[in-house]
């Protein structure tokens, strides 16, 4: 778990070190119309009058921030390329959030008292963007959030399951403080269960139907021997650079670390949520029935969409969407000339063995020949590309069952890791071909591994930029990557294209579900029903998504919404510019500034439109 305010997503939806810690370093993003962000609002005798000194303030106090956050999460550091806490893992009890949250009120006040007006625009926006993250922190705190530090296919122990692949273990030194961090993990679990604990006297708990089968995330860690572990694999293979005697002594001090602690942790967190959370988490379902449900609702809102919207007026967006999606798909099923309803459709698409590999090794095959073949479409779309590649491996078999169809796993600065695409080959006869494009597009390239990696790559950005990664921007560019996907020439049958609408479908009903769930009281059932009936998933991935939505408010909505406003930004573009429109700079210049709220994003491309005008 970090310290920050979203425990996963994608993710998360990033959600592992490198990917994953660039979403837990963002938050409330609601800078819409802002007048700091906005240099047209700014008091005209003052605003055409940069300060040097102003600037240099506000940069001196993005790096003591900056510096804050890496000394109070170690992981965040460790995933960002610093290495000086590599042996030390977060204090995630309730003081020290507190002690962090006085903190960083501190630091908002700091920046209030430097004047915006005097700043450049882009220092504005830095500005901007700056006090919304610290907000974020404070408002996700004080509305309660650090209560409920796992989702249905993620949390603090799931991340740490991924030490093994995430820590620099170049030397000596790297694998003492990898055998360090495996001893603190006890304190680390009792930390957690403490937070828990208050979840369950406040009534913030996971829902008790979403954690069926939940246990097996931790149980799959409690191994009879050491080298059973995954924590033992960096035990088998040392670098050539450490002597014998040495990987003697680590191999000992790592199979203690361990039986003695790893294990121990992981049998007591197993023990807790069998015998306490589990049979004490909440019967209800949404986040409205939390105290104050509708305030926390509201702020999750605001944090994953940095929007100003109700859920009333998303519910409504993603009925619409819904409908026109739905008339998209009925056209290709006129075209295959299918006989028979909407419904025989899906269940023909659901059965046919031709649309499902027959091993693993084939679903994964077919996964990394798309990801190459968008590979050399990319120079036709982007100006600009990463250094870092990525690779394509299974979901680990630990987390599989209750885990989402795929998702992008990003690499530390420095790494010798690339970035992945993680396909899952749990329940083949659950994962059709015919929406692997659709996923390839927003995981792989031009999605998340772009995206993600070309905002590291920008050196020149403060870091609190650089290393943040907001859902909206994010989740949306991977939907468009979706979307993008046709200009490529990557839907080449109809059946494909129904993968892709079936996706893009996927995404609009979230925004009808999520809203149901946590502000209009939908059950379950009622989910699983609206999904099935609209879309061409397996119902194993339907269930498994609705969990997610239940377990994690808020989130789903910004995968459509950040792509509405992402394609409508594209459009307006295309009509002021004409012929003179270059669609490799349009996308450069949305990725070019890293994750940003999607009301920056309207203010960077209309930037761009007046500087294209000015200089065609």
């Amino acid at each position: 778990m970090s310290l920050y305010p979203n425990p996963t997503c994608r993710p998360a939806r990033r959600c592992l070190f490198g990917a994953r810690l660039l979403l837990v370093c963002a938050a409330v993003f609601a800078v819409a119309n802002s007048a700091v962000a906005d240099p047209s609002n700014a008091t005209p005798s003052t605003a055409t009058v940069p300060s040097t000194e102003a600037a240099q303030r506000l940069h001196d106090l993005f790096e003591r921030e900056w510096a804050f956050r890496l000394a109070e999460d170690p992981l965040l550091a460790t995933s960002v390329g610093v290495a000086d806490w590599d042996h030390l893992m977060p204090d995630v009890s309730l003081a020290a959030q507190r002690r962090r949250v006085a903190r960083w009120r501190k630091f908002l006040q700091e920046s209030a008292a430097i004047d915006g007006s005097r700043l450049s625009p882009e220092e504005q926006v830095n500005q901007a963007i700056f006090e919304n993250q610290l907000r974020g922190f404070v408002e996700a705190f004080d509305i309660g959030h650090y209560r409920l530090p796992l989702t249905v296919d993620d949390g603090f122990h799931i991340a740490f399951a991924r030490l093994p692949n995430e820590m620099p273990l170049a030397d000596v030194a790297g694998y003492e403080a990898y055998i360090a961090r495996l001893r603190a993990f006890p304190a680390y679990v009792d930390q957690h269960i403490a937070l828990l604990r208050e979840g369950l006297e406040h009534g913030m708990t996971l829902p008790k139907v979403v954690l069926e089968g939940y246990d097996v995330t931790i149980s799959s860690h409690v191994v009879e021997r050491p080298e059973d572990s995954l924590f033992y694999a960096p035990l088998q293979k040392f670098p050539a650079s450490i002597s014998p005697e040495n990987r003697d002594i680590l191999e000992r001090a790592g199979r203690t670390a361990i039986d003695g602690s790893v294990v121990v942790g992981y049998r007591r967190f197993l023990q807790f949520m069998r015998q306490e959370y589990m049979p004490g988490a909440r019967q209800s379902l949404g986040a409205s029935e939390f105290p104050d449900g509708a305030a926390y609702y509201g702020q999750r809102i605001r944090f994953f969409t940095t929007l100003d919207l109700s859920a009333e007026e998303i519910h409504q967006i993603g009925i619409s969407e819904v409908a026109r999606i739905r008339q998209e798909m009925e056209a290709i099923i006129r075209e295959v000339e299918f006989e028979g309803s909407f419904a025989d459709f899906l269940a023909f698409l659901r059965s046919d063995p031709r649309f499902y590999a027959k091993t693993p090794e084939g679903l994964l095959k077919e996964a990394s020949y798309l990801a190459k073949k968008m590979d050399g479409k990319l120079p036709s779309l982007f100006k600009r590309l990463p250094r870092m590649p990525y690779g394509v491996e299974p979901v680990p078999d630990h987390l599989a069952p209750k885990y989402t169809t795929g998702r992008y796993v990003g690499s530390a600065p420095g790494s010798t890791q690339p970035g992945y695409y993680w396909v899952n080959t749990y329940a083949l006869e659950t994962r059709p071909l015919y929406v692997l494009p659709a996923l390839t597009l927003h995981e792989a390239v031009p999605g998340h591994h772009l995206q993600i990696a070309l905002s590291q790559e920008r050196d020149d950005l403060p870091p609190f930029r650089r290393y943040s990664y907001l859902s909206a921007f994010g989740e949306g560019w991977g939907l468009y990557s979706e979307w993008l996907g046709i200009e490529a020439g990557m839907y080449p049958d109809p059946y494909s294209r129904f993968g892709r609408l079936t996706y893009e479908m996927w995404r609009a009903c979230r925004l009808v579900v999520d809203t149901g769930i946590h502000a209009k009281g939908w059950s379950r059932q009622r989910v699983i029903d609206y999904m099935a009936s609209n879309t061409a998933l397996s119902l194993h991935e339907v269930t498994t998504e609705t969990d997610r939505y239940i377990s994690w408010p808020g989130q789903a909505l910004a995968y459509k919404l950040g792509e509405l406003k992402i394609r409508q930004l594209r459009h307006e573009a295309e009509e002021a510019l004409g012929s003179d429109f270059d669609l490799r700079d349009f996308h450069d210049t949305v990725l070019a500034g890293g994750s940003v709220p999607l009301s920056v994003l309207e203010q960077i491309v209309a930037q761009w439109i007046k500087s294209q005008r000015q200089h065609p």
